[in-house]
Formats: structure tokens, C-alpha cells, sequence
């Protein structure tokens, strides 16, 4: 069934996942946002000051163990361990791994007016992190990084501006050191639907992109990596196991031959219809990590959500 593969045994809060294999061995790694659901404070303060979680497996996705948290992310003169980290976008590319970071200095208890910056880091062996820096992109609020090679030759990073309407903008690379700000590539909140997360992939002679739109998954299409068609949604439909009966919110996708996984994380006990405006008590907050499958079936993008929580489905 869908059951969810993974759940952070410290604070319950495993969220934002992202997995990719550890160059020349059997190793997938999956680094996450640690959310703190039991942490006391006011309104969003349990949604901030997390860490990047990390779990690994060895084979192919099946079972997942906990390996701790990363450290040295903490900008200099920031308190250590006393700021945010979100939803990190980690790649191989160039010889080493990128992360590329949606960071926070502090812990605030709301929304409005702080500042979020995306912050590149590289790493050897994905358990060094070496700080390259802030990136300087549209507005000093953005976060929810992506980045893929693009046909043009260029590296693309994808992230949500919320100062521009929370809308999804781009920015090139030659070299993912040096970004340039593109434009706004789907419209956000004014003129277009609510949304963030954005993730993009190669599957079926498509460039797929797929973002949180707090109802499911909302899907686009592209030939070029660059003009977008919304397809629908995916991950809308509950599954049938009892810990996935929520939306699929805030996800990854790793391509495998044929097929892609789908990693991305549920609320299991918060009902999200009745309760809209946030998930009320520790027991809502916590969340779970799941995976699905996915294809292409006649140029659509085709979740298979009710899938075994214990399936390889890293093997090709």
C-alpha cells in the first residue's frame, strides 16, 4: 500500500524530502527539513529553527535509517544551531554535490517582512558541506530551490519569489556559481494559482515540473525548460493506506530508467478540508515521508501513489 517510508525519529517532522544516490556506491541519501512539532511557541515558531534531517538506504529505497543532522550550515554570525533551514535541492554535478538551501538567520514565529535567502553549498561526499554563499536573485524573499541542466547548455535554478506573489521565477547558470535572474516563469498568486516547491525532471522525452499547490501536485509541461503548460494534478487522490489518506505536498522526483519516484511528504493526522488554516495541535503537525511511482503514459504524467512503503523503487 502507500504506508509512508520514512518518519523522523526525533522530532516527528520530516518534511520537504529530497533524495539522490551517493556517487560509486549503493547509497541513497535523503536530506529533509526537520520540523519541530512539539516545539512550544507562538504561531509558525515550530515550523522554523529546523535542521536538515538525514536518512540513508541500501537498497534501493526499501528501508531508510537515520543518520542524524547536517552541520555547518549556519551562516557566520548567526547563533549555531539557532537558525532555519528549508527544503534543501541537492545535485551532483561538476565533480562535487551542490546544495542549494532555503535559509533563515534566527527563529521567527511568522511569515510577514523575513528575510529568506537561497544559500549554495558544496561537498566532496555529502557529509561536508563548504559555504559558497548567498545567491542574489529577485527580491531577499525567496526560497524552495531547483536546479536542472537545461537544452540550452545552461543550469536553471527554479524558486518561489514571495515578494512577486509568490510565483515561480528562474534564474541561468554556465556554471552553477554565477546566476542570472531570468523572469517569472508561473505566475503566483495574483493571476495565476497559489503555489511553491517547484521540482523539474527529465521522463518520457518531457521536461516535467511539478509544484505544492496545497491541493495536490500541480503539473507542468515543457519541451524546452523554459515555456510552461499546467497539465493538471497528481497526488490529489487520497491513498489507501492510513497514514497517506492527505494531499502529497512538497516533493522530489528521482528518474530511474523508465520510471521516476516520487518522494514527498503527507500531514497524516491533520484533516486539511475542516482545518485549513494550519494544522492546530502537535498531533497535526507531524508528518511523514512516502513514495510513488511515475510515468509517462501517452504524454501525461501518471502517479502510481499506492505503492508498497518497503518497494525498491530506486532499482531501474
Amino acid at each position: 500500500m502507500s504506508t509512508a517510508i520514512f518518519r523522523d525519529p526525533i522530532e516527528d517532522g520530516a518534511a520537504d524530502p529530497t533524495v539522490i544516490r551517493r556517487e560509486g556506491s549503493n547509497e541513497w541519501w535523503m536530506f529533509y527539513t526537520n520540523r519541530r512539532p512539539s516545539t512550544p511557541g507562538p504561531k509558525f515558531t515550530w515550523i522554523h529553527g529546523c535542521p536538515i534531517g538525514v536518512a540513508v538506504s541500501v537498497d534501493d529505497g526499501a528501508s531508510w535509517s537515520y543518520r542524524g543532522t547536517v552541520a555547518g550550515l549556519d551562516a557566520p554570525g548567526d547563533v549555531p544551531g539557532g537558525n532555519t533551514h528549508w527544503a534543501p535541492e541537492v545535485i551532483y554535478a561538476l565533480g562535487q554535490y551542490h546544495m542549494f538551501l532555503s535559509y533563515i538567520s534566527g527563529i521567527p514565529s511568522d511569515w510577514p517582512g523575513v528575510p529568506r535567502t537561497i544559500v549554495h553549498y558544496t561537498s566532496p561526499d555529502l557529509s561536508t558541506w563548504t559555504r559558497v554563499g548567498p545567491l542574489t536573485l529577485s527580491s531577499p524573499r525567496v526560497i524552495d530551490a531547483a536546479v536542472a541542466p537545461c537544452p540550452d547548455g545552461l543550469w536553471r535554478l527554479w524558486y518561489k519569489d514571495e515578494n512577486n506573489h509568490s510565483a515561480t521565477w528562474a534564474a541561468t547558470s554556465p556554471n552553477l556559481m554565477d546566476w542570472t535572474v531570468e523572469g517569472e516563469v508561473i505566475p503566483g498568486d495574483k493571476g495565476g494559482r497559489g503555489h511553491e516547491g517547484p521540482n523539474v525532471f527529465v521522463l518520457g522525452g518531457w521536461h516535467w515540473m511539478i509544484v505544492d499547490e496545497w491541493r495536490g501536485k500541480g503539473v507542468y509541461r515543457s519541451s524546452d525548460a523554459r515555456n510552461w503548460q499546467w497539465q493538471g494534478l497528481i497526488g490529489d487522490v487520497p491513498g489507501l493506506a492510513g497514514d497517506d489518506k492527505r494531499l502529497a505536498r512538497h516533493a522530489d522526483v528521482v528518474v530511474v530508467g523508465e520510471h521516476a519516484v516520487l518522494y514527498y511528504f503527507t500531514h497524516p493526522e491533520w484533516n486539511e478540508h475542516s482545518q485549513a488554516e494550519g494544522p492546530p495541535d502537535i498531533a497535526a503537525r507531524r508528518t511523514a515521508i512516502h513514495h510513488g511511482k511515475l510515468r509517462v503514459v501517452d504524454g501525461v504524467l501518471v502517479l502510481e501513489r499506492n505503492v508498497a512503503g518497503n518497494a525498491p523503487l530506486l532499482r531501474a
